[in-house]
């Protein structure tokens, strides 16, 4: 009986054993719970990435939108992202800490300066530096959970982009020459290019009038060089000759015929070898990674022809001197030398530039000395003394000049552009005496001294009687940078500004004459020379004041086509553009 109930009790196991839908039963029983828990994390997962997707992009669209309104930022940020679903939307302020929670989306935004891509990535975006031309904005919330709140920690979605806008504006330094005397320019150029150049005021006034396309003159001139392909950039790294660089201009389509053929005849007659580095001429920042043949899109690009000309001569000739003899062209002098030297200007800046705020644009420093004998009228003095001779031994010093963009804003689009820029004129010393170191007026590296000179001789009957010495200095020293603004049609026209270092509402040659100290050489003669002087200087300063409005303009006139002004700057800008703002790294 037992031994039955046992086999039964035997085969009843195995039979159990042996029913594998009775183990899947159970097996699923013990794990149903296990999965459901694994797919509501599957399905929150799923779903925080989805979120963070959606957050990223929408931090992306708030930093560009972001950067287009600079001034406004936080404003931007938050009707940007309310716009497009983000809730409670709250902007923390610098030092604050604001912790996520639910329903809340805390935003940091932060202005600052965007580096050169080919900085380190970390390096690129400095924040706080200004001007700002960037916008990073990092975005925190917590997303929704459907399933799997209590077995994962709440999470935070942290997202960030970072978008930079860079406006662009063409700006030169030093391009004014509103009067021309030919034969002031025609020996200045000659002097600095070698050769004999001969032009017409027609034709100055031609070149004046012109502006030449930047772009198509680099083309041009890729030409002149033998540069079939590559960017604007790559001619730019390249050197020419003034030669050179007259003939690309002339090829550029568009140009008058008058200005062409002065630039024509210039080229062939110019001697000079020297090579012109292309890039102390211009620098079209981002614009010259365009290859060769391309336009920038929104963005004017147009240089001064006769700006351009002479900026390039000046660079040719570098330090050395160009020595001017003007013989008795002008009014009142019997004769007139002009010796000019050219500086480099600062860390070879350029004299016209393409790109974005911060970028500076300087003139050369120049020195002038000129040496003029004065036409005497009435030689006659009391006592039956007279005027021999009366010299004008005259220094002229201008410091570069410089112009920088401070700021390119468009508040309501293209139209509304405005373009800021800081001048700072180039300070200016006159000395109406001689050079200590005659041999040293080139070298820039150091500052010139002046003693006494002879201003006037004085013989009683035909007996040479005294050597009248003298000197006067005079400096134009408020040298304070002042802001321009130039707007959209200001930018049309190609307006040129002008900031100077003070008002000079006088004659700066009279300035000088009337401050003139004397002092007399008796030649050993016992003569009161006190008596003398109150005779002489009177007669002496009467006589050099007749010459002082012509040796003024002659001083103008040389220094403007030098791109040079006495305690000024002449800023132009011809073209500018907020572009558009993107994403960056």
């Amino acid at each position: 009986m037992l031994q039955r109930a046992g086999k039964r009790i035997g085969r009843l196991a195995w039979s159990m054993m042996g029913d594998r839908n009775a183990n899947f039963a159970v097996m699923t029983a013990l794990s149903a719970p296990v999965a459901l828990a694994l797919a509501a994390v599957a399905i929150d997962e799923a779903s925080i990435y989805t979120e963070r997707r959606e957050a990223q992009a929408m931090v992306d669209l708030a930093a560009i939108t972001a950067a287009s309104n600079i001034n406004n930022v936080n404003t931007a940020v938050i009707t940007t992202l309310t716009d497009n679903g983000m809730p409670g939307v709250v902007v923390q302020a610098a030092g604050q800490t604001m912790p996520a929670a639910v329903g809340k989306t805390v935003v940091t935004v932060t202005r600052g300066r965007y580096a050169s891509s080919t900085a380190s990535v970390s390096q690129r975006f400095q924040a706080g530096v200004t001007p700002y031309n960037a916008v990073r904005v990092t975005l925190a919330k917590i997303p929704k959970r459907y399933f799997a709140s209590s077995l994962i920690p709440t999470p935070v979605i942290g997202t960030q982009a970072t978008a930079s806008m860079t406006p662009l504006a063409t700006f030169s330094v030093g391009s004014r020459l509103l009067s021309v005397n030919g034969g002031i320019l025609n020996a200045l150029l000659s002097g600095l290019l070698g050769g004999n150049i001969s032009l017409s005021v027609m034709d100055y006034n031609g070149l004046i009038s012109a502006d030449v396309s930047v772009l198509s003159f680099v083309s041009a001139l890729a030409t002149q060089l033998n540069i079939t392909a590559g960017t604007y950039s790559d001619v730019l790294a390249s050197k020419a000759t003034v030669g050179q660089i007259a003939t690309a201009m002339a090829n550029v389509p568009g140009l008058g015929n008058t200005a062409k053929v002065a630039l024509q005849t210039i080229a062939s007659r110019s001697t000079s070898t020297v090579k012109v580095p292309l890039s102390t001429l211009v620098d079209l920042g981002s614009i010259g990674s365009l290859g060769l043949g391309q336009q920038s899109s929104g963005l004017g690009v147009d240089a001064s022809a006769m700006g351009m000309l002479t900026a390039a001569a000046v660079l040719a000739n570098g330090t050395n001197q160009a020595a001017v003899d003007l013989g008795a062209t002008i009014p009142g002098l019997l004769s007139t030398k002009l010796s000019i030297a050219i500086g480099e200007p600062m860390q070879s800046s350029p004299w016209l530039a393409v790109d974005g705020i911060g970028t500076v644009v300087r003139t050369a420093q120049t020195r002038i000395k000129l040496t003029a004998s004065v036409g005497i009228g009435s030689p006659g003095l009391s006592g039956g003394a007279s005027l021999v001779a009366v010299n004008l031994p005259l220094n002229v010093e201008v410091a570069y000049a410089e112009a920088k963009l401070t700021d390119i804003t468009c508040p309501t689009g293209p139209s509304s552009i405005s373009v800021s820029i800081t001048a700072h004129p180039g300070i200016a010393q006159l000395n109406l005496a001689n050079s200590n170191n005659p041999s040293g007026f080139s070298d820039f590296s150091q500052p010139q001294t002046f003693t006494n000179a002879e201003i006037a001789d004085v013989k009683l009957l035909s007996i040479p009687l005294v050597q009248v010495m003298g000197s006067a200095a005079m400096a134009i020293t408020n040298n304070s940078p002042q802001t321009l603004t130039f707007n959209a049609t200001d930018i049309a026209n190609k307006t040129v500004k002008t900031v100077s270092t003070r008002n000079i509402s006088q004659s700066l040659t009279t300035s000088l004459v009337d401050d003139l100290s004397l002092s007399a050489n008796l030649l050993g003669l016992g003569i009161n020379a006190t008596t003398l002087l109150r005779t002489v200087k009177p007669a002496v300063v009467a006589l050099l004041n007749t010459v002082t409005a012509p040796v003024d303009d002659l001083l103008y006139n040389v220094l403007s086509a030098l791109g040079v002004g006495v305690g000024e700057a002449d800023v132009r800008v011809t073209g500018a553009t907020c572009g558009r703002a993107v994403l960056v790294q």
